[in-house]
């Protein structure tokens, strides 16, 4: 066997089950070894759209993420969700083939190096056939271990040497979490202590710690919150905030505004989660959590951190408090209970119906279509002035149904991510909610979602425009010939690649959504929502204070 062949066997033999991408000549033979030795691979349109699908898949399922791409071209046309994912720290393991080392002026050459390095993803490589094996295993350990997106380089000669016997792949050990000291442990105990208003706010290094976090703030009496990369993972607790940041309702933004301690598990606090610092009190103390020095304190000023993994973190926080004795109710009466299950929701927050006789107020749009569509779901929302509506109208069910690949803040990557997602997650409905702008940048891969037969819906919030430019410069009066186009019927271009396509105006035309849900689900369902103007999303002024 070849090269090319031993990589493939080695990364499915490492566990990965999928593998995304757009087979070109230079990452053929690898991606046919990874499918022959089992692995499935996922076909996409695009570059872009596959990288995307791996790094939802992985976000999704727990899983690595394998991306295979073509030299040059191919790694350049991935870059945008490359980017997302390295910035998203997502265990992402991209295959990429590259010219061989003699080959100095081949179209396809750049420096691939360099480019993987410039988007924050690590570059590794493939040095020949002694060494195959070993650099396949460390680049998967780096990936895994260490939540990066690596690119493996695998040059074109390299892949075609001959390989000598079989490949022996060392399954990489178990690694214990990461623990904290003992005396940041005391002292985190010391502050939960002294709090009378605690609230924790859990992000991405936390969607594994769940159980933990809930059960150290049932005893140190925290209100519980997430950023918006871990919605759903308290959805179920009356002591939930929800989303803390620019998607937080008004009561949320209220109660984590009044917090004397706030905790920061696993999460950045950066600009987004804290509403530029405004969600954090003059009077309350910061503390933060998490397995990476570099971390701590990167957004915001900290009054204690606490290096370690979040869930031995609250385990060993709360056995400190269990030594103690102590069991407090902090933040958690019951008028605050009551306040949280009458006014948690946004929609429990009553708001004016914008809708027009031509088009949908988003708010009503999203609520109907919540009430239509089964609680078991997973969804993907793409980026721009629409995204607050499906990210905190539409319920999810726990921290595996919200994949938000915003990292990058570009659009065009919403559809892709339902993708990967709904590959990770079989048992639910996939939901892609989408604006026209970034719909027509990802519309290739209608086709993808189609082949596959997903029985996906997919929103998309048409207000023909780029709306979050729109609302941010048209009050001042500037011209808007740039960002705004004409109407387009996507629900025609749907059926095209053949979806099934179904255009909204208002609330009595998503009928022949209750009849998709009843039906077979053979095809994906594009809902094309003409959305009325209105006013800007209640998150944009945040948002646009940070550029």
């Amino acid at each position: 066997m070849n090269v090319a062949e031993v990589v493939g066997r080695t990364v499915a033999a490492l566990g990965a089950d999928h593998v995304f991408g757009v087979v070109g000549s230079g990452n053929f033979h690898v991606t046919n070894a990874l499918v022959a030795a089992g692995a499935r691979f996922v076909a996409a349109r695009h570059e872009g759209g596959a990288a995307t699908m791996a790094d939802a898949y992985a976000r999704t399922s727990g899983r690595l993420g394998v991306l295979s791409v073509h030299q040059g071209c191919g790694l350049t046309n991935a870059l945008t969700g490359i980017t997302e994912a390295a910035k998203s720290r997502t265990p992402l393991l991209v295959l990429a083939a590259e010219t061989a080392s003699a080959a100095i002026r081949s179209n396809f050459r750049i420096d691939q190096d360099a480019l993987a390095t410039a988007v924050g993803a690590r570059a590794e490589r493939v040095h020949g056939a002694a060494t195959a094996v070993d650099d396949v295993v460390r680049a998967f350990r780096l990936a895994t271990e260490c939540r990066r997106t690596v690119v493996l380089n695998l040059p074109l000669d390299v892949q075609a040497a001959e390989f000598d016997g079989e490949p022996h792949v060392p399954q990489p050990p178990a690694l214990n979490p990461v623990a904290p000291s003992a005396a940041a442990v005391r002292e985190l105990a010391d502050r939960l202590v002294a709090a009378q208003r605690p609230v924790f706010i859990a992000g991405r290094g936390a969607r594994h710690a769940g159980p933990e976090l809930r059960a150290l703030a049932e005893d140190c009496g925290a209100l519980l919150a997430t950023s918006a990369v871990a919605r759903g993972l308290f959805h179920d607790d009356p002591w939930s905030l929800d989303v803390s940041g620019g998607f937080a309702t008004p009561l949320t933004a209220e109660l984590i505004s009044g917090a004397d301690l706030i905790v920061g598990w696993g999460t950045a606090l950066n600009m987004w989660t804290t509403r530029h610092g405004n969600l954090i009190g003059p009077g309350s103390a910061l503390v933060q959590v998490d397995v990476e020095s570099e971390a701590i304190g990167a957004h915001r000023p900290v009054d204690l951190g606490v290096l370690g993994d979040v869930a031995a973190t609250a385990e060993a926080a709360r056995a400190e408090l269990t030594d103690r004795g102590t069991r407090l109710a902090g933040y958690r009466d019951p008028g605050v209970r009551e306040r949280i299950a009458s006014a948690g929701s946004w929609r429990d927050v009553a708001f004016a119906d914008e809708s027009t006789p031509d088009a949908i107020d988003p708010r009503a749009l999203t609520i109907a279509l919540d009430a239509l569509l089964p609680e078991e779901r997973v969804l993907a929302v793409d980026s721009g002035n629409f995204m607050g509506y499906p990210s905190m109208f539409l319920r999810v069910p726990d921290e595996q149904g919200f994949c938000f690949t915003q990292a990058f803040q570009s659009i065009g990557l919403g559809l892709a991510t339902a993708i990967g997602a709904a590959l990770a997650r079989p048992d639910r409905l996939p939901v892609a909610a989408l604006g026209d702008g970034g719909a027509l940048m990802g519309i290739a891969e209608l086709e993808t979602a189609a082949r596959l037969g997903l029985p996906m819906v997919i929103v998309v919030y048409n207000d023909h425009a780029y709306g979050a430019e729109v609302h941010h410069f048209g009050p001042d009066g500037h011209r808007l010939d740039t960002v705004e186009f004409p109407d387009t019927d996507l629900a025609a271009a749907a059926r095209g690649f053949g979806c099934t396509g179904l255009t909204v105006r208002s609330e009595a035309d998503l009928a022949p959504v209750r009849d998709w849900l009843n039906g077979p689900r053979a095809t994906p369902l594009l809902i094309d929502a003409k959305i009325a103007p209105g006013e800007g999303a209640w998150w944009l002024v945040e948002a646009f204070r940070g550029h």
